[in-house]
């Protein structure tokens, strides 16, 4: 066991042993829900994950994190690419192989919301091909439509998980420019549409609304008093909580305390990234966002919450073929000197950030040799 390790161990020990560390477990009455960052392929990933056959392989990007999606009661991610067929192209045009798609569910992921700046990318035919790729697979999605009529009996989107009914909102700022193409439809960020929606909604009857963002400033870390305003609105009408993408930083994680009554509000401005070739400061990474909501007599509210850390590493860094998500319990023996360092740099700039910035939910860790424990830090 090299030196580097053994004070790393011991280092992330202590963590717990000063924190006071307590296992995540939920009661039968509970479901727990996990959402992720932006979903990218840039060239090199598509490059990365070509085989000698042309088809493409993604396995390897998932691997280390699969558990913990798959343990997830329901599991969502912003799909921000368009699976518009070949040829295949990164920025600013994304156009990603299904086999990314297929990988992705693979891992555990049951929704996809795809209502953001690059649902166009490959125009209105783009657009549907996406969603015939998604039912495909099964996969679950919602933000973006083939037709009004389908908006109208599939939105908002109704899920049933662990016998909770939970509502799932979705919205964009704009599509760079690219105007929808009849019968398309793409849910824009439109306080009208919005308000109609949550009382829709309301009349489903759920255990909870949750409205997926996609929003705010590329690259800037605290979000715009614009994003602040429109998430308390939004709560005051009835959504529950707010989990917010595209700054490809992550932002603030805030949990509000309700004016008139006990339940509390998570709003995560920005995930950041899941996965993708970004590599500037603070654009290699993101965050894992859980939380538990419990219901007693009859009431659901949100019973448990905390975020984990992610982090892109690429073959560049790694040497090996394909880029990996490591959760920030990943083992660093056998990292590569630079990777290494751009690994704990991510976090420690993170880490630095949050400390400072979030309010009433604290960071967890994976579990390192199982990916089966959610550690909950008090």
């Amino acid at each position: 066991m090299s030196p580097i390790y053994k004070v790393w161990k011991w280092l992330f020990a202590l963590s717990f042993m000063l924190t006071g560390v307590t296992v995540f477990a939920l009661p039968p009455d509970s479901v727990s829900l996990l959402f992720v960052g932006d979903l990218m392929q840039h060239m090199p990933q598509i490059a990365a994950a070509r085989q000698p056959d042309g088809k493409y392989d993604y396995s390897d990007c998932f691997k280390h994190v699969a558990g913990e999606i798959e343990k997830a009661d329901l599991a969502i991610g912003n799909l921000e690419v368009a699976l518009g067929g070949k040829p295949y192209s990164g920025y600013p045009a994304f156009s990603a192989p299904d086999e990314f798609a297929e990988a992705i569910r693979n891992a555990g992921f049951d929704v996809l919301l795809t209502a953001n700046n690059h649902c166009l990318d490959r125009r209105g035919r783009g657009l549907v091909r996406t969603l015939d790729v998604l039912d495909s697979l099964c996969v679950l999605h919602t933000g973006t439509f083939r037709t009004r009529e389908e908006r109208e009996g599939q939105y908002p989107l109704l899920i049933v998980k662990q016998g909770f009914r939970i509502v799932l909102l979705n919205y964009t700022y704009g599509t760079n420019g690219i105007p929808v193409s009849s019968p398309n439809v793409v849910n824009f960020i439109d306080k009208k549409l919005i308000r109609a929606d949550i009382l829709k909604a309301r009349l489903m009857h759920p255990d909870v609304i949750i409205a997926c963002m996609h929003w705010g400033i590329e690259y800037e870390q605290q979000p715009e008093r614009q994003a602040r305003d429109l998430a308390k609105w939004m709560i005051s009408l009835g959504v529950d909580h707010v989990i917010g993408s595209h700054p490809h930083v992550v932002q603030p994680v805030e949990v509000w305390k309700d004016e008139k009554t006990p339940d509390r509000h998570v709003v995560a401005y920005s995930l950041g990234n899941f996965i993708s070739n970004m590599s500037s400061r603070n654009t290699d990474g993101g965050l894992v966002l859980k939380l538990s909501l419990r219901r007693t007599k009859g009431i659901t509210r949100l019973d448990k919450c905390a975020y984990a850390f992610v982090w892109t590493s690429r073959p560049v860094l790694s040497g090996r073929r394909n880029f990996e998500i490591y959760p920030s319990s990943f083992n660093p023996e056998g990292m590569r000197d630079m990777e290494k360092r751009r690994f704990f740099n991510y976090l420690a700039l993170s880490r630095d950030f949050f400390r400072n910035c979030t309010r009433g939910i604290k960071e967890y860790f994976f579990d390192r040799k199982t990916n089966e424990t959610f550690v909950e830090l008090k």
